[in-house]
């Protein structure tokens, strides 16, 4: 038997001591980040982009470039050729591979599956990468690494497409770094250690093994694990100190959570944006870094829905809100650690995570509904009031079923005559210029309002969703033979715009949503056409 299979198939916890003592080594330092070189670099003019810095790897030691730095003398000093003597350009997916082909849509996407393929990682002393011991898929693009909370949407289509040992192995690389990091990072970057991205760890779980039961409970200690990551601080909390790390304590002293990060600096890979805002507007730092940290843990960074004036991104107040998705997601983990408890034969544990389930449950019914727009929104805790932006962060409560049938109805009745667009789903109803706003519909949230929508019986406008979705994708596909990180649905002549960097191709998550979402329409159509010969 080979060493490569013994490491595939090897539990994790057998994989992190044959691996290493370190377990996850982890180089890149925030004192780097911190360095006067990193900032003279991010607020130069070397890379459009701040995170290509950051993925660049050093041919030196980094204590060694700061040195050389810090003791340069030369009036004539060039920056960016001291840049090009001491870091290698980080290396892209050409994602573009198979654009120039003839084939369907869905025939590209997977055969894009080994494009955006990562073997298992070899560690670099120097690099930011955080080293990953099973094959992953990369969104595409400038994202070179995995992604969290992207790559549940990549699996979808992974699963279609008959990957399912991809699937598994990307399942054990999160597990990997909850047994090792104590949490799931935005991604496998060191800059990424100051926070996570939505939870949907325990979806995955439930992807592959839903009707395993031995499988599932292997996976048991690590949803637990990223669930005391979410909770960490709930006991500090009292009257007087409401809200500590991504917990938050409710006026009725139930406990809901909100989106954090770890630090309070700008963001490296986005420096150059980040400290522009904050000096620009002559804005607090700290609180400024952390509100921007926090929206960018929420994967929607970034939108309105984190604006106290629904428009400008110089009002972001991120750790102020207890967030739609975000409870409904943690509502899901405990349901899920809850019958892991209960395959274990651990019913005093179970009954305790289904109790949290409960109670939170009753915490969303009863703070993130609002009775005046009939939809479920965002809460300002420090305001006690909803936020007032309506988004598809609002289907969440229906993708888990938490919505009574009159809330869903309702929330039915204003995806049909708010969001629903000629592409699809729109994120929010504020257009702005940020990348989460309209116009813009991204594949994740499409698939959780169609599936949410199906979970109450509104397949029509679910399948409607579905149909204009895929006829923009195959838009899109024709017309530049790429598939999109995020798609224009309201105006389908025009491309994605706004956010940090350019619109990027590849792409995982499209991908995956897309193999998916056909399969789904697909599927309905054989049984209608079964349903009709029955009946003749």
């Amino acid at each position: 038997m080979g060493l490569k299979f013994i490491l595939r198939r090897a539990p994790i916890g057998l994989l992190l001591i044959f691996i290493s003592c370190q377990k996850v080594p982890v180089t890149t330092s925030e004192d780097f980040y911190k360095s006067q070189l990193f900032k003279e670099v991010q607020l130069s003019d070397i890379f459009k982009d701040s995170k290509t810095f950051v993925d660049c790897i050093p041919k030196h030691h980094l204590d060694e470039v700061i040195k050389a730095y810090d003791n340069q003398q030369e009036s004539d000093f060039d920056l960016k050729r001291f840049v090009t003597d001491n870091f290698d350009l980080p290396q892209t997916n050409r994602s573009n591979l198979l654009s120039e082909t003839s084939q369907s849509m869905l025939d590209h996407v997977v055969e894009l599956w080994p494009v955006l393929t990562q073997k298992p990682d070899v560690h670099n002393l120097n690099s930011s990468l955080i080293p990953l011991p099973y094959p992953y898929i990369v969104p595409g693009g400038r994202f070179r690494e995995i992604y969290y909370w992207d790559s549940y949407f990549t699996q979808l289509g992974l699963m279609v497409s008959g990957e399912e040992e991809m699937t598994q192995d990307m399942v054990n690389n999160f597990s990997f770094l909850i047994d090792s990091l104590g949490f799931i990072p935005n991604g496998n970057r060191a800059y990424y250690l100051g926070r996570s991205q939505p939870p949907f760890f325990s979806l995955m779980v439930s992807l592959i093994a839903s009707n395993n039961r031995d499988e599932f409970i292997n996976y048991q200690q690590s949803m637990v694990d990223e669930y005391h990551f979410w909770m960490k601080g709930v006991d500090d909390l009292s009257l007087e100190h409401r809200a500590e790390a991504r917990v938050v304590l409710m006026p009725d002293s139930s406990i809901l959570n909100r989106y954090w990060d770890n630090y309070a600096l700008p963001r490296p890979e986005s420096f150059k944006a980040d400290y522009q805002l904050v000096n620009q507007n002559n804005l607090s730092p700290e609180a400024t870094y952390r509100h921007l940290r926090a929206g960018a843990e929420s994967g929607w960074d970034f939108s309105s829905r984190w604006f106290k004036d629904h428009k400008n991104i110089s009002t972001i107040h991120t750790t102020d809100i207890v967030p739609v998705d975000l409870n409904s997601l943690m509502y899901h983990l405990e349901v899920m650690i809850a019958q892991g408890y209960n395959w274990n034969g651990e019913v005093a544990k179970s009954k305790e995570y289904l109790i949290k389930a409960d109670n939170r449950k009753k915490a969303i019914l009863n703070y993130l509904w609002d009775d005046e727009s009939n939809f479920f929104i965002d809460y300002d805790y420090l305001a006690q009031e909803p936020t007032g932006v309506l988004s598809l962060a609002g289907m969440y409560p229906l993708y888990f079923r938490l919505a009574s049938k009159s809330q869903a109805k309702a929330v039915s009745r204003r995806i049909v005559d708010s969001f629903l667009k000629p592409g699809g789903f729109v994120s929010t109803l504020n257009t702005t210029e940020q990348q989460w706003d309209a116009p813009n519909g991204w594949a994740p949230l499409q698939w959780m309002t169609i599936n949410g929508l199906y979970n109450y019986g509104y397949f029509e406008i679910g399948n409607s969703g579905a149909e204009r979705w895929l006829a923009r994708n195959r838009e899109v596909y024709r017309a530049t033979g790429k598939m999109m990180e995020k798609y224009n649905v309201v105006d389908t002549d025009s491309l994605a715009g706004g956010g940090e960097y350019d619109l990027q191709d590849g792409f995982g998550w499209t991908n995956g949503v897309a193999l998916a979402l056909d399969k789904i329409l697909k599927d309905e159509q054989k049984v209608r056409s079964m349903t009709i010969k029955s009946n003749q």
